[in-house]
């Protein structure tokens, strides 16, 4: 009795140890392997449909949810975008592909979901696992309410420059480069454009963008040696952010006169589309 008392207690401190220490990288090669195959089965649909990114397209696939979340948590969408992009190695990092982690978040004492394993500052790094790209852009706002960067929601939204300091001060990141990493990405891309809602855009950027489309694209003749507009037709090219409503309220029609214009059936419209804008 006493060696199967003593034995059943061996295997529960076995046990325990194991579930106490996964999530603080305190775990076999063996079990990491394993850990991870079970990973990557449960998530084996999501890797074999995934599709490669560009930075650009990461970009315009992610932007929105960026800014859903800075209206929500007040992070600007800048920051979001540019740790995504690098964290995540533009949504082609292991991580992002098989846990569906874009943020290089590690697994706290707190984390009651799933682990992904690898070497990061210490062997065998707990990641965090979710079930969609959304979960982890949605568990990046809540992991910045913690205390340690409260700070950081002092500043001003458009200080991008002080949010990226401020991120590497609260210990966010160990690399010391990694303020001007987040800076030199968010001026590369210009994702300051999305630190605004995306019913309020930047309006010097967009109406010199604007002007410059319909120059670029109105029908024009020449008359007397001099360019003249023809005022009947004139074309507009959509670009990210544009909405049936917002086009309708910048050249002052409706959006069913708009749609009867260019016979569109629905309010999609695409990237590059060209819509008439004046009514004949």
């Amino acid at each position: 009795m006493r060696k199967t008392a003593l034995f059943t207690s061996i295997i529960l401190s076995v046990v325990l140890f194991s579930s106490c220490s996964v999530h603080k990288g305190l775990i076999s090669n063996h079990e990491a392997h394993r850990n991870n195959a079970i990973v990557q089965r449960d998530n084996r649909e999501g890797i074999k449909n995934y599709t490669t990114y560009t930075s650009l397209t990461y970009i315009d696939r992610f932007k929105t949810i960026a800014i859903q979340e800075m209206n929500l948590y007040g992070i600007p969408a800048s920051i979001t975008i540019a740790q995504g992009l690098f964290e995540s190695g533009s949504g082609n990092g292991e991580l992002a592909r098989v846990a569906n982690n874009h943020f290089g978040i590690k697994c706290t004492s707190d984390w009651k979901g799933k682990g992904y394993y690898k070497d990061d500052d210490a062997h065998n790094d707990c990641f965090r696992v979710y079930d969609k790209p959304e979960d982890s852009f949605r568990d990046h706002s809540e992991f910045l309410k913690r205390p340690r960067y409260a700070k950081l929601f002092q500043l001003d939204k458009n200080d991008y420059a002080g949010w990226a300091n401020g991120l590497k001060a609260a210990g966010y990141a160990t690399n010391p480069n990694y303020p001007n990493l987040l800076i030199n990405i968010i001026q590369k891309y210009n994702l300051t454009q999305y630190d605004s809602p995306e019913t309020e855009p930047q309006k010097e950027n967009r109406e010199n963008r604007v002007l410059t489309q319909i120059n670029d694209n109105t029908i024009v003749a020449k008359q007397d040696s001099a360019i003249q507009t023809d005022t009947t037709n004139k074309l507009y090219t959509v670009v990210t952010g544009d909405t049936l409503y917002s086009i309708s309220r910048r050249f002052g029609i409706t959006v069913e006169d708009l749609k009867a214009l260019n016979n569109l059936q629905d309010n999609n419209i695409r990237i590059g589309q060209k819509l008439t804008v004046v009514k004949q």
